[in-house]
């Protein structure tokens, strides 16, 4: 449940002498949806999130920063080779500053810390010893379909396997900088970074 985001978008709305209703006529969805939204059960995707900006005539970076507020970012790394997991993860953490990021290179113990954190985004090897990354994919959707998942491999033939599991991303490995910067502009759930480009 997130308190801040429903706190905000109520107090949004009140401020522009908006019902449930009336704010859902203006954006041509449900009233139960803007209800969800305020009692925290759901959360808007981006393009909802840019269309209640525009209703309410506010900053959209108001209502990332609450979406993103009170709850930290936990992004994994999954990689069955730890020279990997060591090389990536200080690339992640420079582009994720304000994420707890964590790396794992045993997919049942990436599960374990997903059923007890709210991944937001996870980098999955698709070669994983005793499964793939794909099956893993599967598995972290399961748990949370708001996981953004992008898959990490040397070898550019499973791209197309990759894309069929509700993934966001596809990087070659090693991964830069610059390359996880590329994917997060194409999330499907995109994520507020405070003052980074993304």
């Amino acid at each position: 449940m997130n308190r801040s985001f429903s706190e905000t978008l109520k107090a949004l709305r009140s401020k522009k002498g908006l019902s449930q209703q009336a704010l859902a006529n203006k954006m041509f969805i449900t009233r139960s949806a803007i209800a969800h939204w305020e009692t925290g059960n759901r959360l808007p995707d981006a393009v909802m999130i840019g269309r209640l900006a525009e209703a309410l005539d506010t900053d959209i970076n108001v209502l990332f920063d609450a979406m993103q507020s009170g709850e930290k970012l936990n992004v994994i790394m999954v990689d069955d080779r730890k020279i990997v997991l060591t090389g990536g993860l200080p690339v992640l953490k420079e582009v994720l500053p304000h994420a707890a990021v964590s790396g794992f290179t045993d997919a049942g113990e990436a599960i374990a810390y997903a059923k007890q954190n709210s991944v937001a985004l996870a980098f999955l090897d698709i070669e994983l010893r005793n499964t793939t990354g794909l099956e893993l994919c599967n598995t972290l959707l399961a748990i949370n379909p708001r996981t953004d998942v992008i898959y990490l491999t040397a070898y550019s033939d499973y791209s197309l396997d990759a894309w069929g599991t509700g993934a966001s991303g596809f990087m070659l490995k090693p991964i830069t900088p610059e390359g996880v910067r590329k994917q997060l502009k194409n999330l499907r759930h995109p994520i507020w970074l405070g003052g980074s480009e993304t």
